[in-house]
């Protein structure tokens, strides 16, 4: 039997359960292979599905209608109505489920897979049908994504203390540099350049701080609850940066050649920039941000058709980077 476009994956049996009896509620009736197909377990499993729903008190009968066991529900109090979605609906809900691939599996990535089943349980027949052609009307591609195969744990239990705000302790490791104790509230996880970060209040430091969750080597959630203090706004945490790093803001302009000036012109690198275009088909792009490296990067990631023009402290260290890669790309192999 053709699979209809639902997503694959394990299911928990209290996810299954609650896909089944949406699937009960949603199409007003519905027989054991179409259960089968929809939750993807063989007959016995639906059986014991079927049995562990009737024990937790839902109305749950039978009649046989064309040849075939339709199974409802007798109350109709119960019955929800069904979710229903336009094709472009479809289509973007799709994209936002691929974009999920910068999140790690665990555990992000398989909550998505079990909410997705949930939304599939909830929809027409005539909509689910649709769902195997519109999840391949858009593909995301990234790179330089994070993997966290080793920090599944940690990312649970660190998630849980943002849900209910316990102070964590933590040991944390720079490059190169023996681990470090810290005690946090944690307050945000941010997504940003394929990693994961947190933000946090660092007693020790008496300041917000920034910690990449790579870096973590230790976590131990504490029963001690924290309040975020009233007009907390992550965002302000990044106001002047021009990506993580927040330092002296300084007044950025480039020079971007006719080669790339399409690369650059239509799109938004800081709020506030502005933007030239010049007779020869250049682009002067100015903006305030901070950052050094992160900006350096950046400038340099578009080659000989970017030129650093100000401000003259930077172009200095642009200009020894730039240095240091004739140096390294003259040796001989």
């Amino acid at each position: 039997m053709k699979n209809r476009g639902k997503p694959t994956g394990h299911y928990t049996q209290a996810a299954r359960l609650h896909t089944v009896i949406r699937l009960i509620e949603t199409r007003g009736g519905i027989t054991l292979d179409e259960l089968v197909e929809e939750t993807g377990v063989d007959l016995r499993t639906v059986h014991r599905d079927l049995a562990a729903i009737q024990q937790a008190g839902y109305p749950l009968v039978s009649k046989r209608e064309e040849g075939h066991k339709v199974y409802r529900f007798l109350t109709e109090g119960r019955q929800a109505p069904p979710i229903t979605f336009t094709l472009d609906e479809l289509v973007s809900l799709h994209l936002l489920k691929a974009c999920a691939g910068l999140l790690p599996p665990e555990p992000f990535g398989n909550e998505v897979e079990a909410i997705f089943k949930k939304i599939h349980a909830s929809l027409p027949p005539r909509s689910v049908a649709l769902l195997e052609r519109i999840t391949r009307v858009s593909l995301p591609r990234f790179q330089g994504v994070r993997t966290y195969d080793a920090s599944a744990g940690l990312l649970s239990e660190l998630r849980r203390a943002l849900l209910y705000q316990y102070r964590v302790k933590l040991d944390y490791q720079r490059s190169g540099k023996e681990a470090v104790a810290y005690e946090i509230n944690p307050y945000t996880l941010v997504l940003a350049k394929g990693g994961l970060y947190l933000l946090a209040y660092a007693h020790n430091r008496r300041a917000i701080r920034l910690f990449a969750v790579e870096r973590i080597t230790d976590l131990q959630v504490t029963r001690q609850r924290f309040d975020i203090p009233e007009g907390y706004t992550p965002e302000d945490n990044f106001g002047d940066a021009f990506g993580l790093v927040t330092d002296q803001p300084m007044e950025i302009t480039v020079r971007f050649d006719a080669d790339v000036s399409h690369l650059v012109r239509d799109r938004v690198w800081r709020p506030g920039q502005r933007m030239q275009l010049e007779q020869d088909g250049s682009v002067l792009l100015s903006f305030e941000a901070s950052g050094t490296l992160e900006i350096l990067a950046w400038v340099l990631s578009f080659g000989r058709h970017a030129e650093l023009l100000e401000p003259p402290e930077l172009r200095r260290e642009l200009r020894r980077h730039v240095k240091g890669l004739r140096e390294l790309y003259r040796k001989k192999s």
